[in-house]
């Protein structure tokens, strides 16, 4: 079994049409590709044993999980390479029996097998999400997504996202530190929503409690912060002890779907409603229009897709609903906010930050690579591995647009008009002092009613 690296090699260029743009290294020790750049190593012939029983991405990050597939080099440089090789070829997909029926596929799929060696397959990583129960996005099965994703130890993920713990895109503005970028994050959304002294907030997916420290501590607000993960609530309720803000800030393992005690003046859904599914998103978006009082809003800062030509045949990435988010889903940014109107909402502003995602992004790759070892005694090999991966790569997504983020900023406006909003949009990117000169004098009635 001489040179299989020539062997996959060329399987892969006739198979795509094109050449292999990294250079690949094989379990034998042979070489081909490109000399220059990173080399994308096969380290096991049973690597290939996964490609043949899932072919495609699944069983691309079965063989990664396992450490059978590695990368020496750059590893954004490979993924970016291969984003164009594999993945934005401009072709129109094709179905799994056309694809089947190929000569070219079949005659590859005879040469793998050879170069794979004896079957069965090995089995799946440990780490993949398996026996999942209950119909999809039913409380039951939501509860278990989110205890798969969030339950991996609260040290990992404060190695992961540094001392801010909050684990949803960051807002750059002249600021150097991931620190400081989360801190303007949190006080951005906090004055899109108007944050004031005895406003009370309801903080869908708190996760760590750093939104709802931030309300409370900056603005003077009344939080009652919800997740589903039992590991995030008892770090933040210990957080907030440790901050004396016990008084202002309750924390709950509830789901949004069973809140009753409301009026809220706002809510904030920071990187939650990815979770909701699209055969909930119209109930997810009705629960939180009845939760607020006229005049209140919702900041819903939220994960999008590129549309798809045709909608119907969107499928979930295969190795983010095996091993990163269970169930989890991507809306066009176009869906969300019809969808929102739908319930009753006004959508007063969307902020696409899409570069800020990358940013954040490398960031939290850069902690997880400086502390590898410690990072792999605190989870599994194959764990962080996940989390190298998955990290990295959606930061690839966002720089070449494959996937973006946006804050939606609605108003459940009431039937007189007065939404609050001041007429010139945008004055919260500008000082406090500022902002008020331009308020109109409705808005500023409503606040203070």
């Amino acid at each position: 079994m001489a040179d299989a690296a020539s062997r996959l090699t060329a399987l892969a260029e006739d198979v795509l049409g094109a050449r292999i743009p990294v250079r690949l290294r094989a379990w034998d020790g042979s070489e081909a590709g490109p000399a220059d750049g990173p080399v994308l190593i096969v380290r096991e012939r049973r690597a290939l044993r996964r490609l043949l029983w899932k072919p495609g991405e699944l069983g691309l990050a079965r063989a990664w999980v396992a450490g059978e597939i590695d990368v020496e080099g750059d590893l954004y440089e490979v993924l970016d390479r291969l984003a164009g090789f594999i993945w934005e070829r401009g072709e129109e997909p094709r179905g799994a029996l056309e694809t089947v029926r190929d000569p070219k596929v079949r005659a590859a799929a005879k040469a793998l097998l050879k170069l794979a060696g004896p079957f069965p397959p090995p089995k799946p990583p440990v780490e993949e999400m398996r026996g999942r129960s209950g119909l999809r996005h039913s409380r039951r099965r939501d509860k278990q997504a989110i205890s798969h994703h969030y339950d991996v130890g609260n040290d990992f993920y404060a190695l992961v996202l540094g001392p801010s713990m909050v684990y949803s895109c960051a807002y750059w503005t002249e600021r150097g530190t991931l620190e400081d970028a989360q801190r303007d994050k949190l006080d951005l959304i906090a004055r899109k929503l108007r944050l004031k002294e005895g406003d009370r907030l309801l903080d869908v997916g708190c996760g760590w409690g750093s939104m709802a420290i931030h309300a409370a501590r900056e603005y003077g607000a009344r939080v009652v912060g919800i997740t589903l993960s039992r590991e995030q609530a008892a770090f933040a309720r210990k957080r907030i002890a440790d901050e004396g803000l016990t008084d202002r800030i309750e924390i709950r393992v509830q789901d949004y779907r069973d809140v009753t005690d409301g009026p809220f003046d706002a809510i904030s859904s920071i990187g939650m409603a990815e979770h909701v599914g699209a055969v909930k998103y119209r109930e997810y978006a009705d629960i939180l229009y009845g939760l607020l009082k006229p005049g209140g809003r919702l900041l819903n800062h939220q994960i999008s897709r590129r549309p798809e030509p045709d909608e119907e045949a969107y499928e979930v990435d295969a190795f983010i609903d095996a091993y990163v988010f269970p169930d989890g889903e991507l809306a066009p940014m176009g869906r969300t906010l019809t969808t929102l109107e739908e319930a009753g909402f006004e959508v007063r502003d969307v902020e696409a930050i899409r570069e800020h995602y990358a940013l954040t992004l490398r960031r939290w790759v850069a902690n997880l690579e400086s502390r590898w070892d410690e990072a792999v005694r605190l989870v599994s090999p194959g764990r962080a591995r996940i989390w190298r991966l998955y990290m990295a790569a959606s930061a690839v997504s966002f720089e070449r647009n494959r996937i973006g983020v946006n804050q939606f900023l609605a108003v459940k406006t009431p039937v007189s008009g007065v939404s609050g909003v001041a007429l010139r949009p945008r004055v919260w990117n500008e000082p406090q002092k500022s902002r008020e000169s331009h308020e109109p004098q409705e808005s500023q009635e409503l606040q203070k009613s």
